[in-house]
């Protein structure tokens, strides 16, 4: 009889372990939401999504393994923005994943429970994304794509590139609280640099077009573009206007000198994803966002396209040279 009960016992023992096994699966699956700002077409944005999801997998999150990922892409709608965020969070994500401040915004409005991390804002408290960077204090933290101490190093690049420069025209999102401090960092030494300032709104193409023109008319000028969704939605055409118009252009993302725009100061984008990933496990394995401290980038690259450069009769000097990060041929 104990022979008989025993075999029966692990017979059962042997039925149940698959199902064992399904709900150990069911219960370690979790969901993530990630609300891009770009167009669902944009193949740096499925770079970044890469290094993110690879950075996800080094720390133990395999999508299709462990892991859900929900993705939407904004396309620089920012009226459909808050559609987007609610569908997110109608999913029950266990985190979400934010990009630039308008998407982490949406997504704030909708929950204050969920926690969310985010990568390429720029002033994270001067938009109520967190209340201190060493301590966020809310459901939400991340990175920081650049400090405002930067921008006035891109009219610097511009005229140490393009030393007869004497009129700048930036690219900017008038409705960006964030751009707009940016832009008084460059405000703040046009006039040492002797550069009149003009201001082109990003948001319609054609509007760009009639704009760039026209400030093209006159000679000795160059352009800035900060690297918003809008600027990045029509970098091509950006590009191209610089070009076509003889515009020597500094970037603040080095996407713009690999398609053939001048230079470009700025850190590694896609290299932040890692370590939001990295955020991102701690807090499905139980850290806190409000634990978790804001972090700024440690290094920035400069980016120069040589060819660019020759177009437009431009000798870069060789110091500039010497400091760059990459250099296009």
């Amino acid at each position: 009889m104990r022979r008989r009960e025993f075999f029966r016992l692990v017979g059962g023992a042997v039925a149940a372990w698959p199902l064992t096994v399904r709900a150990q699966q069911i219960e370690r699956m979790r969901r993530i939401g990630v609300f891009m700002p770009y167009a669902a077409d944009f193949q740096e944005g499925h770079s970044r999504m890469a290094a993110f999801e690879q950075g996800l997998a080094d720390v133990g999150w395999t999508a299709g393994k462990n892991l859900q990922i929900d993705i939407r892409w904004g396309g620089g709608a920012l009226d459909r923005y808050r559609q987007y965020a609610a569908e997110l969070i109608g999913l029950a994500p266990d985190i979400l994943v934010g990009v630039t401040s308008p998407t982490v915004t949406a997504l704030q409005q909708q929950t204050r429970t969920v926690p969310i991390v985010f990568v390429g804002v720029i002033d994270p408290v001067g938009a109520g994304l967190v209340t201190n960077l060493a301590h966020p204090d809310r459901n939400t933290t991340g990175f920081t794509v650049f400090d405002y101490a930067l921008s006035p190093k891109w009219l610097a690049l511009l005229k140490e590139i393009a030393p007869t420069i004497t009129r700048a025209a930036l690219f900017r999102d008038p409705a960006s609280t964030s751009q707009m401090a940016m832009l008084g960092g460059i405000q703040s030494v046009a006039s040492s640099l002797r550069v009149e300032l003009s201001l082109i709104d990003e948001r319609e193409i054609n509007e760009i077009e009639r704009a760039v023109t026209a400030f093209a008319r006159q000679p000795n000028g160059g352009l800035i573009a900060f690297a918003s969704p809008a600027a990045l939605l029509h970098r091509d055409r950006i590009i191209t206007l610089a070009a076509q118009n003889r515009l020597p252009a500094v970037y603040a993302d080095s996407i713009f000198v690999s398609a053939g725009g001048l230079a470009s100061y700025g850190p590694n984008r896609i290299e932040q994803y890692r370590p939001a990933a990295s955020y991102v496990g701690r807090i499905l394995k139980g850290e806190s966002p409000a634990d978790l401290p804001v972090q700024a980038p440690t290094k920035y690259e400069l980016v120069i396209n040589l060819k660019t450069a020759k177009a437009l009769g431009l000798d870069v000097p060789p110091t500039t040279l010497a400091r760059a990060d990459e250099v296009i041929e």
